[in-house]
This record gives C-alpha cells, sequence and structure tokens, in this order.
C-alpha cells in the first residue's frame, strides 16, 4: 500500500483538504528545531509573512481552516513557537517565517491544579492543555477579569507574554483559597502563593 503524502499524515484535516504551503514550512521547521527545551523565540527576528488561517478559540481547541486539529502531538509542537507581538499579534513564528494567527481569548488553558502547603509558603502549579507545567510565583502571576456575566476569570501567565485562561471548575478551586489583606490601606480580595499575593478584586465598598 502506497504511503500517504508526509503533510496529510502530518496536519490535513480531512482527507479532502489540500495541502497548505505555509502549514507544511512550519512542520517542517519544527523538525530541524532542538528537541529538548522551548525554542528561542525572542532570538528570532524573521519578516512578516502575513496570516495564516489558524484559530485557537475559547475551549483550547486548534483550527486550521475551520476544522479541528486533531493531533494533539502537532498542536502541543505549534505551541513552543507561539509569541506575542509589541502590536498585540499572536504568532507562529520560526527562524525563517512569521505568521499571524487569531486567538479568541487565550492561547492556553489551564487544566489541572495541585495545591501544597498553606499561605505564604503554599505552592499553587498548574498544567495546560499542551503540557506546560507551570508554578505560580512572580514570573507565573495570575490576573482576573470578569466576564460579560459577571462571573470571574482567571489567567496565568505561561511565558513571553501568553496567558492561559483558568478552567471554571479550577476557578472555584482558586477562590475558595482567597483570603483579605490591606493593601496600600485597601483591603484586596486575593491568593497568596509562591510568595506573592495575586489580587483578584478590592474587597467591600468602593
Amino acid at each position: 500500500m502506497a504511503a500517504a503524502p508526509p503533510q496529510r499524515y502530518l496536519w490535513s484535516m480531512s482527507e479532502e483538504a489540500a495541502p497548505d504551503p505555509a502549514l507544511s514550512r512550519l512542520t517542517a521547521a519544527l523538525g530541524a528545531l532542538p528537541k529538548r527545551g522551548l525554542p528561542p523565540v525572542e532570538a528570532w527576528n524573521p519578516p512578516s509573512c502575513g496570516e495564516i488561517d489558524i484559530r485557537i478559540a475559547a475551549d483550547g481547541t486548534w483550527h486550521h481552516n475551520g476544522s479541528p486539529i486533531r493531533r494533539e502531538k502537532l498542536v502541543r509542537l505549534f505551541s513552543t513557537i507561539l509569541r506575542r507581538e509589541a502590536d498585540g499579534r499572536t504568532v507562529l513564528v520560526t527562524p525563517a517565517e512569521c505568521l499571524a494567527i487569531t486567538v479568541d481569548d487565550a492561547p492556553f488553558l489551564a487544566v489541572e491544579m495541585a495545591v501544597e502547603g498553606e499561605g505564604e509558603g503554599r505552592s499553587i502549579a498548574f498544567r495546560t492543555n499542551v503540557d506546560d507545567l507551570v508554578q505560580l510565583d512572580a514570573g507565573h502571576s495570575l490576573r482576573f477579569e470578569q466576564d460579560p456575566e459577571g462571573g470571574l476569570k482567571p489567567y496565568l501567565h505561561v511565558r513571553r507574554g501568553l496567558w492561559a485562561l483558568v478552567t471554571r471548575a479550577l476557578t472555584y478551586d482558586l477562590v475558595d483559597l482567597a483570603e483579605e489583606r490591606e493593601i496600600d490601606g485597601q483591603p484586596w480580595l486575593g491568593i497568596a502563593a509562591g510568595g506573592q499575593f495575586h489580587r483578584i478584586a478590592p474587597a467591600g465598598p468602593a
């Protein structure tokens, strides 16, 4: 039996999908990168090559040409070459090219959480949907926003200005850890972890 074309095996969305040259180049570039550690995307300065039809949905699912990318290994690989640009764009970058993608909310999703200890000595670690392991500390902070219904949306800083939306289930667990502290004369609700107090919102009347 003849083998399927390499591009289709690696990244096609369906049997009928036509190969995308840009995606093929990115896949080839990934294959040439060192296998250990994250690629040094901050050091790369390739020309901007426009956009590629890749979208990261709010639930963390990656899409190409409107169809979900079902190869989890490929998604994890692409996630290692994400970069946040100064103009707010999220791009996939290699030493040779830079391609903008669409991100509906955050590029990552925090899907698991482990908590050890209490108070100042508490340690909180997260796993993302692409298997990044992130420990909450000064360089990997939490920020909180409100959703349209008025609920909390926590985000975890993963790397390079890229954030992970914390799932709703984990949000409830985080809120259970909240405590009130006075900061600069104002009471705040927040979470102590990693030697930091991660503010959620002012406590009491504005």
